[in-house]
């Protein structure tokens, strides 16, 4: 099992380029099972979940080739239905996004549920409530959702709560069904714009997207497409965060800043310089670090993908704030390890209070889960003295060979074998 091995205290500077979102990834790559064509993405993240995704694409008959590294083309003539088995469900809930497609697509779709996750309960229902609206018929037998319809109805469907997963599967479940749907309550996340475009260039009809009523209008078949993947703003967000918590000055190129712009204003108000461009965005630390206190939201609030991360660098801030978790119920795991390193963080329910310190040291931590991970490789940086940060598994699963794109700002980092 693979570790990191940092040696901290060194300011970051120069540049990086943003790779290809994890989170617009996944749902593209379910929409082909949409496509009755091939379908080819570039930019392409070299993940551990979108390797798992491609290998649950192969249960359903699609044939995926990469002709240079980060494009995929994908081979649709195969496509049907199938068993999304649990082995890979397990290690990546995302796989539930092919129930839509499936059943929408062949009249039929049998997915295990997903099992527990580290930071909190992320129920399916909202999406099996919508299906049904539609007109499916929902069975569950030895952990899997075996869902059926002849074709699927246009239906007027109200989230109870906004979710970003549900919104996407009931957009593709919605491309082919016969008449129109209309979803309220929809998230607002650019990863459901992206997604949006994409039915649109397959001969879709999506309107509404980025908004909270998003309405399809079902149409017979869909093409296949050609995309680029969008920039990871999460990903933009972590690198943004390394730049201030290494008091260094760091520019992230091949992004969209708006997709960031929470960040950036709460950057700002810690005493971050940060300017933008049209694709680039560059924090740069030039004086005292003031604490500042966020609560996480849906889009366009503050992402709780990055709550793990400023919570990290506020432990450096000359002062005292509260952090709040709206969105998962269990996302503060990370606060005992860096605890470790030094940290004052003291947890009550949904709400971290810290109390800056002046440093943190190095230690052995252990990550919990993919944020988390990425938080102790920040705290690691900035800490004094040599830090390892073990399960980093976790932080494949959604950074590119983040080490290697660290050491290009100048950071003292390394890959060991445990």
């Amino acid at each position: 099992m693979d570790q990191f091995r940092i040696h901290g205290g060194k300011a970051l500077r120069g540049g990086v380029e943003a790779a290809g979102s994890k989170n617009a990834t996944l749902p593209i790559l379910a929409a082909s099972l949409l496509a009755d064509a091939p379908c080819r993405l570039t930019r392409v993240p070299n993940l551990r979940d979108t390797e798992t995704f491609l290998t649950l694409l192969g249960e359903f008959g699609l044939r995926v080739e990469r002709p240079v590294p980060r494009e995929v083309v994908i081979d649709t003539s195969g496509a049907k239905t199938g068993v999304a088995p649990y082995d890979l469900v397990r290690t990546m809930r995302a796989s539930v996004m092919v129930l839509g497609p499936l059943v929408t697509r062949f009249g039929k779709a049998q997915v295990s549920l997903p099992g527990g996750c580290a930071i909190g309960a992320r129920p399916i229902d909202q999406h099996l409530k919508g299906l049904e609206a539609m007109g499916a018929e929902i069975s569950l037998e030895d952990g899997y959702i075996e869902v059926k319809a002849k074709r699927l109805k246009g239906a007027r469907i109200s989230f109870d709560m906004v979710t970003v997963t549900g919104t996407k599967n009931l957009m593709m479940a919605a491309s082919l069904a016969k008449g129109v749907t209309v979803l309220e309550n929809a998230a607002l996340e650019p990863e459901v714009s992206c997604l949006a475009d994409l039915i649109n260039q397959m001969g879709g009809c999506v309107s509404g997207a980025g908004t909270s009523i998003i309405e399809i209008e079902g149409v017979d078949r869909l093409g296949g497409y050609e995309v680029e993947v969008p920039p990871d703003r999460i990903e933009v967000g972590t690198f943004m965060i390394a730049g201030a918590i290494t008091r260094g000055d760091v520019t992230i190129h091949r992004c969209v800043p708006e997709h960031v712009r929470s960040l950036t204003l709460r950057l700002r108000d810690a005493g971050l310089e940060v300017t933008e461009g049209n694709d680039w965005v560059k924090v740069l630390a030039n004086g005292p670090l003031r604490p500042v206190n966020i609560k996480t939201a849906a889009y366009p609030g503050f992402p709780t993908d990055l709550q793990a991360q400023f919570m990290v660098l506020m432990t450096l801030a000359k002062g005292s704030c509260a952090i709040t978790e709206t969105i998962f119920e269990n996302r503060f795991m990370h606060a005992a390890e860096i605890i470790r390193m030094g940290a004052k963080v003291v947890t009550e329910g949904r709400t971290a209070h810290l109390d800056g310190v002046k440093e943190l040291t190095g230690a052995h931590v252990m990550a919990t889960d993919l944020r988390a991970s990425a938080s102790l490789v920040l705290a690691g940086l900035a800490a004094k003295g040599d830090t390892i940060v073990r399960r980093v598994y976790h932080i494949d699963r959604g950074y590119e060979r983040i080490e290697e794109r660290l050491r290009t700002l100048g950071a003292e980092i390394e890959r060991v074998s445990e």
